[in-house]
């Protein structure tokens, strides 16, 4: 059951769905905020409305004499000398992810005619600009360069870079409207397509199941210190009835979700953020948080009061379980009891202590299937084909389709293999056992005492 009035879309595009708010500052300096409608291409719209801070007058220049502004969709590769009219979304520091040097700041930009482009400020002109989220500029001079290939938080094929005769001005009183935030947001289907790409980073939108194994209740406590020292944490979302999917949180991210979750009255239960990654950890989808990543939760932007709005009228598809659900399958050895991984034609155990790198025997299977409600969480713990009446399959089922869902564990277990037989021992055959070895010393000690009785049997004799 798709909403109405939600935000998300199945339709595809490759269906992206856009939401986009305005707003706008009048003449006489008083904030006002107005609603902007973008049309996607199934000619639905989202609408999102929001009020913007006044400038500092200090440092604003006012838009009545504005000169020819060029459009982002007229912006094209190479340097250009002219004007561009923009609302700066959002900025970050570009970092290089193994050695955290500074490459500079990106930005995302959107102008007058709702479309979005990417901003950059090298390195050796960050701090040159005051830049401020949500505030309106005017650029004179840029560079356009081409936009980068992998992790793309816009389609635009240009970015404007920061050149060195570049001048950026807060305008205080902009003449027209611009839309104050965008956002494209995936189905699970769609992020599923584009697993492990690398290419395009969209939004998600959903509600949270999970908070690091913690269920969602009006007592959740988060561990923020745990959480600063893994420096991430893990949600567990679902956007309607689509299957649960695992959300990682990074570093500010993380930091961020922790400080929203904190400042409700009650338990948040909707979570959006921006531009994340969708790869498969541990064989299973899962989606990452990227430096550009936002959050944002019940009602701090328009998408997510719309879905909060959604899921109160929908609790029961909101709660649904879903049988068909695996987090993660292990492959795993009784005996050993560590991980066997799939090797060319075999499972390899990788337990440096085992003896033999190749597992054989029979495969068993043992399924946990974790159930919460709201306020408790319990695990059920299935052997072989036993809980086929709860997932509607057998168990070597689940593993062969490797299923990737919400709340059941398989491990497939190899027992150890047989004993190899013992060949009888002979003659002189050093024992193995210790009581083969007592009583092997026994024979010893009772020949060794017959032949000094012997011996002295004769001495005596003789003597």
């Amino acid at each position: 059951m798709e909403p109405k009035n939600s935000s998300i879309s199945n339709d595809r595009e490759p269906c992206k769905t856009t939401a986009a708010s305005s707003a706008h500052t009048r003449p006489n300096r008083k904030s006002t905020a107005s609603s902007a409608m973008v049309m996607k291409p199934n000619g639905k719209s989202a609408v999102s409305s929001a009020i913007l801070k006044k400038p500092n007058a200090s440092t604003a220049v006012s838009s009545a004499h504005d000169d020819q502004v060029m459009f982002f969709r007229d912006v094209s590769l190479g340097p250009t000398e002219a004007v561009l009219r923009f609302r700066l979304v959002h900025f970050w520091e570009a970092r290089n992810p193994n050695t955290k040097t500074l490459f500079g700041q990106e930005m995302i930009l959107i102008d007058e005619e709702g479309t979005v482009i990417q901003g950059f400020v090298p390195v050796g002109r960050v701090g040159t600009y005051e830049l401020e989220p949500g505030y309106v500029y005017k650029l004179r001079n840029f560079f356009g360069s081409r936009n980068k290939a992998q992790y793309r938080v816009t389609d635009h094929s240009a970015t404007v870079t920061f050149a060195w005769n570049t001048e950026l001005n807060i305008l205080d009183n902009p003449l027209v409207s611009i839309h104050e935030d965008r956002f494209m947001f995936h189905t699970y289907e769609e992020f599923q397509a584009n697993c492990d790409r690398k290419i395009d980073l969209y939004d998600y939108v959903g509600h949270m199941k999970l908070v690091n194994g913690q269920t969602i209740t009006e007592h959740t406590v988060l561990d923020e210190v745990d959480i600063s020292d893994k420096r991430h944490l893990c949600v567990h979302v679902q956007t309607h009835d689509r299957p649960v999917m695992k959300l990682y949180l990074w570093e500010k991210a993380a930091s961020d979700f922790c400080v929203k979750f904190k400042s409700y009255g009650s338990t948040p239960s909707v979570l959006l953020v921006t531009t994340v990654n969708p790869k498969h950890l541990g064989g299973t989808l899962a989606l990452t948080s990227m430096a550009s990543s936002r959050v944002f939760m019940d009602s701090d932007v328009q998408p997510s009061r719309d879905y909060l709005g959604w899921l109160s009228s929908n609790s029961d598809i909101a709660n649904k379980i879903n049988a068909e659900v695996v987090t993660k399958p292990e492959t795993s050895s009784r005996k050993l009891l560590s991980k066997a991984v799939k090797g060319p034609t075999s499972l390899i155990c990788n337990n440096k202590k085992c003896g033999k790198s190749v597992v054989t025997g029979v495969a068993q299977y043992l399924t946990r299937i974790s159930v919460y409600d709201k306020s408790e969480q319990a695990v059920f713990v299935v052997l072989g084909d036993t809980g086929k009446e709860l997932t509607g399959k057998h168990a070597s089922e689940l593993v062969a389709s490797y299923f990737e869902t919400q709340t059941i564990t398989v491990t497939k277990i190899f027992p150890p293999e047989a004993p190899q037989p013992i060949a009888p021992l002979e003659e002189h055959v050093v024992p193995t056992t210790s009581g083969d070895i007592l009583e092997f010393g026994s024979d010893r000690v009772r020949k060794a005492s017959e032949t000094l009785e012997a011996d002295e049997s004769k001495r005596c004799k003789s003597g």
